[in-house]
C-alpha cells in the first residue's frame, strides 16, 4: 500500500534546464525565495476579489495560506496548486446581498449572508469530490475532454484581461508604467538565467515598483506613493472574523458556484498534468474534496470561496518548479501576512499600474497553459466538433457573456463553461452516428 505523503528527494538536476518534479525540493533558501514568489503572485488577485466583494483582505490572503496547507495534507502533497480568493464568487455575492460599493473597499453589510452561501457552495463541491471518488474520473473525462479543459483554462486568462487593462484606461501615465512592469518582467524571463530567471515575477514586481517609486516619488510625475499608512499600521493583529448567517436564498444563488469551481480545478489540475508530463487524474476527486472543505472553511469565518488559482500554474509554467514542498512555504507566508496590518497597508501602496502590468503576464501565462493542453493531447482542430467547442467557448468567455436566471448571474466563465460541456456533449452525439 502507498504512503498517503510521495517520499520526497533532493533534486539533483541541472536547474537552467531541468525542471523540479513534484516529489523533489529545493535547497531551503530557493524553496523559500519560490514560495514567496507564489505568495506575491496569487496577490493581485486574492485581495482584489475581497475588494469588490466588500470582503476583508487581509482575512483572505490569512486563509488563503491555511487553505493552501489544507488542501496539500488533503491531497496527499500530490497536486502543485495554491488556493486563494475565486472571481467566480463575485457575481454572485454582490447579487446575494446587494453590495452596491464593489471596489472601494467598504465592508459589505450582508457579509454573513454570502458567508453562509459560500460555506453551502463548498459543502456541495465536496460532495461532487466524493462521487468522483467513488466512482472514478472517467465520467468527468467524458463530460471535460482536452477540447474543454483547455478552452476553459484559456478563457479563465482572458476573461481577466478586459478588467486589467480597464484598470489603466485613459491614464497615460499608468498604461506606461503597467508596460514598463510587463518589460520587467518580461526581460528577466528572457535575458537571466538560474533562479533569478525563476523568480521573474518578484523580482520584476520589486523592480517595477522602485521604477515607479523614482518616476512618481522623486521625479514627480503620476500619484506619488503615499507611506504614511504602513507607518501608522501595526505589525501583528488577527483580522476580524464574521459568523455565517444561512439565508435560502443567498444559498440558492451561491451554491451552484460549485459547478464552475468543478470546470475550473479540473482545468487546473490537466494543465498542470501538460506541464508535469505526470498524470494527476488519480487526485482528481480527492482535489475536489480539499478545495470543498477549503472553501466551506474559509466561508466559515467570514473570507471568500477558495479555488486553485492559474496565477500559480503561470508562475509553475515559467520556473518549471512543481515541488509541492514550495506550496506549504507560500502558505506559511500568506499566513504571516494575513496576520499583519502593517502588510495590507503595504499591499494598500502597490500602484495600480504596477498589479495591472503584473496581471497582463500572468493572465497571458494563464492562457498560453489552455493552449498547451490543446497541444499536448493533440487537440485535432480538423474536426468541426472541436472547433466549434473551442470557438464559442472562447469568445463567451472572452466576451464576457453572462446569462441571467432570475437573481443568478452565470457569469462569462460560468456561461462559456457550460457551453463547453453541453456543445461538446451534444456535437458528440453525432460521433455515435457517423
Amino acid at each position: 500500500m502507498s504512503s498517503w505523503f510521495p517520499r520526497w528527494r533532493p533534486y539533483t538536476g541541472n536547474i537552467n534546464t531541468q525542471q523540479v518534479g513534484i516529489n523533489e525540493y529545493l535547497p531551503p533558501a530557493q524553496s523559500a525565495v519560490l514560495g514567496i514568489q507564489h505568495a506575491f503572485a496569487m496577490f493581485g488577485a486574492t485581495v482584489l476579489a475581497p475588494f469588490l466583494m466588500g470582503f476583508d483582505p487581509n482575512l483572505a490572503v490569512l486563509m488563503s495560506g491555511i487553505c493552501t496547507i489544507l488542501f496539500f495534507i488533503m491531497t496527499g502533497g500530490r497536486v502543485p496548486s495554491y488556493l486563494g480568493s475565486s472571481f467566480a464568487f463575485i457575481g454572485v455575492v454582490i447579487a446575494a446581498t446587494g453590495y452596491a460599493a464593489s471596489g472601494t473597499g467598504a465592508a459589505n453589510a450582508n457579509l454573513a449572508v454570502a458567508a453562509g452561501g459560500i460555506m453551502a457552495c463548498g459543502i456541495l463541491y465536496a460532495l461532487l469530490g466524493l462521487i468522483v471518488m467513488a466512482t472514478d474520473t472517467r465520467w468527468i473525462e467524458k463530460l471535460m475532454p482536452p477540447v474543454v479543459t483547455g478552452a476553459v483554462v484559456m478563457i479563465i486568462g482572458l476573461n481577466l484581461a478586459p478588467v486589467t487593462v480597464r484598470s489603466v484606461a485613459g491614464n497615460n501615465f499608468n498604461m506606461w508604467m503597467a508596460l514598463v512592469t510587463v518589460l520587467c518582467m518580461g526581460s528577466i524571463a528572457v535575458f537571466s538565467r538560474g533562479l533569478l530567471q525563476r523568480l521573474l515575477l518578484l523580482i520584476g514586481l520589486l523592480l517595477a515598483y522602485f521604477i515607479y517609486f523614482l518616476v512618481s516619488n522623486v521625479m514627480g510625475y503620476g500619484t506619488a506613493i503615499n507611506f504614511t499608512p504602513i507607518q501608522q499600521a501595526s505589525w501583528l493583529g488577527m483580522p476580524t472574523l464574521h459568523a455565517p448567517r444561512f439565508d435560502l436564498n443567498a444559498m440558492l444563488i451561491i451554491a451552484p458556484v460549485a459547478l464552475i469551481l468543478v470546470a475550473e480545478n479540473l482545468g487546473h489540475i490537466k494543465a498542470v498534468s501538460a506541464m508535469t508530463g505526470e498524470n494527476l487524474d488519480p487526485h482528481i476527486g480527492k482535489a475536489f474534496v480539499a478545495d470543498g472543505v477549503a472553501t466551506t472553511l474559509s466561508g466559515g469565518v467570514g473570507a471568500p470561496g477558495m479555488t486553485t488559482y492559474g496565477e500559480n500554474i503561470g508562475v509553475m509554467a515559467v520556473t518549471r518548479v512543481y515541488s509541492t514542498i514550495v506550496f506549504v512555504i507560500a502558505g506559511l507566508f500568506a499566513i504571516l501576512l494575513g496576520l499583519s496590518p502593517k502588510f495590507g497597508a503595504v499591499i494598500h501602496t502597490i500602484p495600480t499600474a504596477i498589479l495591472t502590468g503584473a496581471s497582463i503576464v500572468v493572465f497571458g501565462l494563464i492562457t498560453i497553459a489552455g493552449a498547451k493542453i490543446w497541444i499536448e493531447n493533440k487537440v485535432d482542430f480538423a474536426s468541426n466538433k472541436n472547433l466549434m467547442v473551442a470557438a464559442v467557448t472562447i469568445i463567451l468567455g472572452t466576451g464576457d457573456f453572462a446569462l441571467q436566471f432570475g437573481s443568478f448571474n452565470l457569469g462569462g466563465i460560468g456561461t462559456a463553461t457550460f457551453a463547453a460541456l453541453i456543445l461538446n456533449w451534444f456535437f458528440s452525439l453525432n460521433d455515435k452516428t457517423a
